[in-house]
């Protein structure tokens, strides 16, 4: 039977769960996406042979198979759909079996959010869009160069459509490289989602990093690999249980041995996450290494000195410096006192200089609706259940201001972490 021709917006979703269904057909179709809701694996993928589909959403946890097996045969029926994992349990064991089954675009943990699962769909869109038109466009190139063998007369006309269809190549690399920015901006999103603390930092990371990578002193390759890792380097920290990562930010002290070696593991989980992406290979190895120490005391594999990758010598002083939680001053002479014993002297030097070329991100703490007071800079937008933003992220509270919150979350509650600046 021939399968229908694409459609660029249409969307199968599966879940055996009619609410959980319900709720996101009725979320997508809003936003004009054609949507196919199926309860049943089979009718599913009888509805694959027969329609084309951009994007295809399943639950994970399903009686006549799972998720996975299910997407994994998907895969066989249209390669090029983009494909979805959604899942109540976000594990890396998880994490790992989807790229490797099914080949998964995204996942979603529950419960999901709408603007993270429109912002998901969305991207996916795109990502089916480039790959059928880098499709088209090869066979095109291919075709021409075949027509250009054949027709010597018209050798100057075809070689400027070549030139042209070498272009359109052009722009959509350029689109792919656009989309691979788009997913370090919702691998944030994942990591932020898991513990608001964790974004934050991880904001404060990537501003020092995207200074130090300015430097001529780093090779071009160096640069790109700092910025990537400085985005990724806390995405292993999803692999852990949340409450030992809450405990690790606010009481590290209380930490036992077991829990430590579990920490320090993180690491290894977050170069796994990002080998998973091709041409990725130097990014994980400067996550793997940002823990380790100049003098060799560090983990996962107490490397030492000129042994630690460069771009992880200057990823471990920008995590040093926003991790210590110390006033900025402070936090500075503790990086240049543990300058040749924790952090390479070269890097620190780096820091220090690039440090003064802009204002180094302030530090963040969490604060509960009674206690927030005039005069606090949100570090975070606070928005209504629904996605609509309330207050803007680095606005100055005042009175009134919180008084409206307040009044706002007395009829309709706040449910987000609230985070200033200190």
């Amino acid at each position: 039977m021939k399968i229908s021709e694409p459609r660029s917006r249409s969307v199968l979703v599966l879940d055996d769960d009619d609410i959980v269904l319900l709720a996101i057909q009725e979320t997508l179709e809003r936003e004009s996406y054609d949507v196919s809701a199926f309860t049943n694996p089979h009718e599913a993928l009888k509805a694959l042979s027969q329609n084309r589909y951009a994007v295809i959403i399943s639950d994970h946890r399903m009686p006549e198979m799972t998720g996975l097996e299910f997407l994994d045969e998907c895969k066989v029926i249209q390669p090029n759909a983009s494909r979805i994992l959604i899942t109540g349990v976000l594990t890396l064991n998880t994490v790992v079996e989807a790229v490797n089954r099914g080949e998964i675009f995204r996942f979603l943990a529950k419960p999901w959010i709408r603007e993270e699962l429109l912002a998901t769909v969305e991207n996916a869109t795109q990502r089916y869009t480039l790959v059928e038109a880098n499709e088209k466009l090869q066979a095109d190139t291919l075709d021409l160069n075949e027509k250009l063998v054949a027709t010597n007369a018209s050798l100057e006309d075809k070689i400027r459509e070549l030139e042209e269809k070498a272009s359109e190549l052009d722009h959509a690399n350029q689109a792919l490289e656009r989309n691979f920015r788009h997913s370090l901006e919702l691998c944030f999103r994942l990591i932020e989602a898991f513990h608001p603390i964790l974004g934050q930092q991880t904001k404060s990371v990537v501003a020092i990093c995207e200074e130090v990578a300015k430097s001529p002193l780093l090779e071009p390759r160096e640069q790109e690999t700092l910025r990537v890792s400085s985005w990724l380097y806390n995405l292993g920290r999803i692999g852990l249980p949340r409450d030992l990562v809450s405990k690790s930010l606010n009481d590290p002290q209380a930490i036992d041995e077991n829990e430590k070696t579990l920490l320090q593991h993180y690491p290894v989980y977050g170069q796994t996450l990002a080998n998973f992406v091709e041409n990725l290979e130097e990014v994980g190895q400067a996550i793997r290494s940002h823990r380790e120490r100049f003098d060799g005391h560090g983990y996962p594999d107490k490397l030492s000195r000129e042994s630690i990758p460069v771009p992880a010598r200057h990823l471990a002083v920008a995590v040093g410096f926003v991790e210590c939680n110390l006033p900025r001053d402070q936090a500075l002479e503790h990086i240049i006192r543990e300058s040749g014993r924790a952090y390479h002297p070269e890097a620190v030097r780096l820091f220090m200089k690039s440090s003064n070329l802009s204002s180094l991100p302030k530090q963040v703490r969490e604060v509960t609706l009674a206690e927030l007071e005039a005069g606090m800079v949100l570090a975070k937008g606070i928005y209504s259940p629904s996605g609509l933003l309330l207050i803007p992220e680095e606005r100055r509270l005042t009175g009134g201001v919180i008084s409206k919150i307040k009044e706002h979350d007395f009829a309709n509650p706040i449910t987000q972490r609230l985070m200033v600046f200190r």
